[in-house]
């Protein structure tokens, strides 16, 4: 991890969307990951605000960040996870004040997105047609459960109802015959991530377009959560697709590579995959299992994955004589793919995250600093080397409103 640093914005931002100015008025997850991304990216992300409440994501907690003397702040893990390098403004869009303020700043944005229920903005004249016949240029970009249209447009979506309306959790677990098996979740707000995401992407396409077509023009995007993980199931979805069978669930398992799976050793866990038939034979040779090579039951993949539940036994019984360590080491030696089951902690800890510097301290305005988990993304030329700490409610409304609307509080 790196020491705790401050960015002085003095010198001249590299980043590819430096420039770009993003009005969001998105809450809570799917958005701003989306938001989050651009701001990486080098956008100029101004998030409005409710005044004195602000994004409902700060109270999902505990935990919380701690200030400079340990106390608690409002600021919860969960809102820190996905509001980094933004600047926060509040405005209260109930009142004519905050929308003509949101309108002008929106005279002067590239991209407004917001993830309100579907049709909830027209009401404060913030609905794209308003904000276009301002701003032709705008892109703007809504976020809900459902889309803009269809029979369920109204609902509101969470990531658990879809993750399970989309048949996440069907394909996520122990089969139904093994102790324990049913449905499950993933751990993670998937629907969200996803939906974030595509919006992102949607967003650059249509600024590419917009700055590469005559009529320079923005456009309107309508990104769904539903949309979006249906999107997502891929290969599930084709499986189905192309064949009529409805994918099952088999655990840690691969339903089209075997053996891919977690394996008991001595003293715990580990997960191996071989993927092709050398991968195999090489794993055989090992685990002193070379006969398993001229079984007709394991000649190829295909046959593998049909007697899957034997060879998985086969290889456990030979695992269980050594512990994870002395598995995890001989298994790279001899360049096959095992990994041990980390948790986060030891996760962060690997010497791979120190590398590639996945966590990193910002100066937060509590006093305090807040370890962020930096983008994936490595572009050598524009470079994401700019991380500002996640803004609290308010903190730029001044410097916002008096930089873009010569407005001063």
């Amino acid at each position: 991890m790196r020491s705790s640093e401050k960015n002085t914005h003095k010198d001249i931002d590299k980043r590819p969307l430096a420039g770009i100015r993003v009005l969001d008025m998105t809450r809570v997850f799917s958005g701003p990951w989306g938001t989050q991304i651009l701001g990486d990216l080098g956008a100029d992300v101004i998030k409005i605000e409710q005044p004195g409440r602000g994004d409902d994501q700060r109270r999902l907690g505990p935990p919380f960040l701690l200030d400079r003397s340990g106390q608690k702040t409002s600021e919860s893990s969960y809102y820190l996870s996905v509001n980094r390098n933004k600047r926060s403004v509040a405005l209260d869009i109930k009142t004519l004040e905050g929308q003509e303020a949101i309108k002008k700043l929106a005279e002067k944005s590239d991209v407004f997105i917001e993830n309100f229920k579907v049709g909830n903005l027209a009401k404060y004249g913030l609905d794209y047609e308003n904000l276009a016949s301002i701003n032709p240029r705008i892109i703007y970009c809504s976020i809900s459960g459902f889309g803009q249209t269809g029979p369920r447009s109204q609902q509101m979506g969470y990531d658990t109802a879809i993750q399970a309306m989309c048949g996440v959790m069907s394909v996520t677990g122990k089969p139904d015959e093994e102790q324990g098996g049913e449905p499950l979740k993933v751990g993670l707000v998937l629907s969200d991530m996803m939906a974030g995401t595509y919006a992102a992407m949607a967003i650059q396409a249509a600024l590419y377009a917009r700055d590469t077509r005559e009529d320079a023009l923005g456009q309107y995007i309508d990104i769904s959560m539903f949309d979006a993980q249906l999107a997502a199931m891929s290969h599930q979805a084709s499986h189905y697709l192309v064949s009529g069978q409805i994918p099952g669930r088999f655990g840690n398992g691969a339903p089209s590579v075997s053996p891919s799976n977690a394996f008991r050793c001595m003293d715990g866990k580990i997960v191996i995959v071989a993927g092709n038939d050398d991968q195999f034979r090489r794993l055989c040779n090992v685990l002193d299992l070379l006969e398993l090579v001229e079984d007709e039951r394991y000649l190829s993949n295909s046959m593998r994955v049909v007697n899957r539940h034997s060879l998985h036994k086969i290889i456990e019984d030979k695992l269980r004589i050594n512990t994870k360590t002395y598995w995890l080491k001989i298994l790279e030696e001899a360049h096959l793919v095992a990994a041990p089951i980390n948790t986060l902690d030891e996760a962060l800890a690997d010497p791979q995250a120190h590398a590639r510097e996945i966590v990193r301290h910002v100066e937060h305005i509590s006093g305090g600093t807040v370890p962020l988990v930096t983008s994936p993304m490595r572009l050598s030329r524009t470079p994401l080397d700019r991380y500002a700490a996640p803004p609290t409610c308010g903190q730029h409304t001044a410097e916002v409103l008096e930089e873009l609307l010569g407005i001063s509080r």
